[in-house]
């Protein structure tokens, strides 16, 4: 009988996704086929102690592969990544670029832009010039109503739909809780559809969902504390050729951002036909209502089978990059 893959997975963590990191990693651990994998539970608490720093390197060292389910920020932005690069342990997602692009929702709309793929008209602040931008200034560039947003921020914290100056001076202050750093957005009248991607040279793009929030935006709220704060329809209703479209920009976009093993990509849809990405997860939800194991599962791909492909794809990743020179040689 072949020798089990220990599996470690990290979770918890000091952004305020904290608790849904919780959920996400319960989830995996159920899921996994347990002939095949034995599980370690590393958590890590919201003040970001877990054990000393010789302790957390023995931990992760322990394990064949890991799974960082750190949703947000120092975990889903890089941090946690160049960590297990310099630890030298294979880990499930996108590596230390991919993450750190795709959570900077300014570098992310710039890399797609630049990739000729399409996006909503956005403007950044940063926190020594917020004195200085005023509601006027926004409205003559992107209408009203528009959002603010941390630029560095996950599952919705700290947005805000804006639609007059009151409002706007209140949300500003609100966002600079979370990042130095905020983007400012038009606001886009359309459906929200989500499409999964895996894979890591040879992507592939699942069946997208729909959600049809039932608060006036999908809030922090309507994701986690409103059982009724949205409606999750998978597949989504759409007509073929828009899903075909759909599936080939998730893949674009996926490559664009130096994505590897899975994200999930968000769209807006409006008019019928015209399709604008509005960012990239790259460790999306796995609880038991999130939409990045839905979608798989509404195109043929089980829970478990997910679980299995995406630690796959990190021990492949491991392996070519072991094969990697680090001394000068001459030719």
């Amino acid at each position: 009988m072949p020798k089990k893959i220990r599996v470690g997975l990290l979770f918890g963590g000091r952004s305020v996704e904290h608790e849904i990191s919780i959920l996400s990693a319960k989830n995996i651990a159920q899921a996994m086929d347990k002939k095949k994998y034995d599980v370690a539970f590393i958590k890590i608490d919201k003040q970001g102690a877990c054990f000393s720093k010789t302790e957390i390197f023995k931990s992760i060292q322990s394990v064949d592969v890991l799974f960082p389910i750190l949703h947000g920020t120092f975990g889903e932005d890089g941090t946690v990544q160049g960590l297990l690069k310099l630890a030298n342990i294979p880990f499930v997602g996108a590596g230390v670029l991919g993450s750190a692009v795709c959570m900077d929702k300014d570098m992310m709309k710039r890399v797609l832009r630049d990739a000729g793929i399409p996006i909503s008209n956005f403007m950044i602040v940063q926190d020594f010039e917020k004195d200085k931008i005023t509601f006027s200034d926004i409205q003559n560039k992107l209408g009203v109503p528009f959002f603010i947003k941390p630029a560095n921020s996950g599952s919705s914290v700290g947005i805000h739909k804006i639609k007059d100056k009151n409002q706007f001076e209140k949300a500003l202050k609100d966002a600079f809780q979370y990042d130095r750093k905020v983007l400012i957005e038009e606001y886009i009248q359309g459906r929200e559809i989500e499409c999964s991607v895996l894979g890591n040279e040879t992507p592939i793009a699942s069946a997208p969902g729909e959600i049809i929030p039932q608060h006036e935006f999908y809030s922090y709220e309507a994701k986690y504390l409103d059982e009724k704060g949205a409606l999750l329809k998978v597949p989504a209703d759409l007509p073929e050729d828009t899903v075909k479209k759909i599936q080939e920009i998730a893949i674009r976009s996926y490559k664009a951002l130096c994505c590897e093993g899975m994200a999930r990509v968000d769209f807006f849809v409006r008019g019928g036909d015209e399709i604008l990405v509005n960012e990239l997860n790259t460790l999306p939800g796995f609880t038991k209502i999130s939409m990045y194991p839905k979608m798989w599962e509404a195109s043929g791909i089980s829970y478990s089978q997910l679980i299995d492909k995406l630690i796959q794809l990190a021990l492949d990743r491991f392996k070519k990059e072991k094969k990697l020179t680090t001394s000068y040689r001459r030719l």
